[in-house]
């Protein structure tokens, strides 16, 4: 496992670094990258063998605590920073807190205000959520080979920005195949089949929480069924303690702490006194 220094200078190892990223270009096994917003599923994915996780920027520290060895990636665009300088300042936080890099969808030339400044930026190509409207809903994203050469030059536009990696969401398979054998960037996948350096799903995802699993995710288990199970038995619960202070079944003996009969004797009389003061 490589050491590294980061950010704020100290000795740490990480899964992989951004050099170990990018020279995934054609290995023989991709990369997995899962989200992450809680010390208990960063510590899920370190255990399990998970190389990447990404998070909101203000759930770094939390990620950080539950796994020391993730290479963290911290999504930088809803903190509501605003110009150039506002998000720099989000970044460098990020990195403070202890993410290896940060990802934005925004324009090229604010990718390239970041990479001046040697943070290390994923991109987001392909289909972007907060801009479903400009596609028309939500679909696949260089159906069409005058949208796919388009695409294309996004992806070159977002290399001589200086990213070193773009999330390439919900584009057809063989087009992230062909362009994933031309560009520099590491390619992580979401929805946009096998041929790229690094496999993304959400955690919700593939452990079945959410309530609905999309198109290009698989579930690994069902932990909506556990939720609810545990949902179920905590309202079990109580309504079996509220029935039984009721009905005066709790607190019992056994619940509650005695005194000895000359010591509470004593008292008595002490409060006895009292009463007729």
């Amino acid at each position: 496992m490589p050491r590294i220094l980061d950010f704020n200078g100290q000795d740490v190892t990480r899964s992989v670094t951004v050099a170990s990223i990018v020279a995934q270009n054609n290995a023989d096994a991709p990369l997995t990258q899962v989200t992450a917003s809680t010390a208990d599923e960063a510590e899920a994915a370190e255990i399990a063998g998970i190389e990447m996780v990404v998070c909101m920027a203000n759930c770094v520290p939390a990620v950080r605590d539950g796994s020391k060895k993730v290479f963290v990636t911290a999504a930088i665009d809803f903190s509501g920073a605003v110009s150039e300088d506002e998000l720099l300042g989000v970044a460098f936080s990020a990195l403070s807190d202890g993410a290896d890099a940060v990802i934005t969808t925004r324009r090229p030339e604010t990718v390239h205000r970041l990479t001046e400044e040697h943070i290390p930026v994923m991109g987001h190509l392909g289909f972007i959520p907060k801009k479903s409207s400009h596609f028309g809903g939500v679909r696949a994203v260089g159906k069409t080979a005058d949208e796919a050469n388009d695409l294309w030059n996004q992806f070159r536009r977002l290399e001589d920005a200086g990213a070193f990696a773009v999330e390439c969401e919900l584009i057809p398979q063989p087009v992230m195949s062909e362009i994933t054998r031309r560009t520099s960037l590491a390619t992580i996948s979401l929805g946009s089949g096998r041929h790229a350096d690094v496999i993304f799903l959400f955690t919700s995802d593939l452990c079945g929480e959410s309530t609905r699993i999309p198109r290009h995710a698989r579930a690994y288990a069902d932990l909506a069924a556990m939720h609810e199970e545990v949902r179920k038995e905590r309202v079990r619960a109580l309504s079996a303690f509220r029935s039984d202070v009721v009905e005066r079944r709790y607190p019992g003996d056994a619940e509650t702490t005695d005194i000895e009969a000359i010591e509470l004797a004593r008292f008595q009389e002490v409060l006895a006194k009292g009463d007729q003061a």
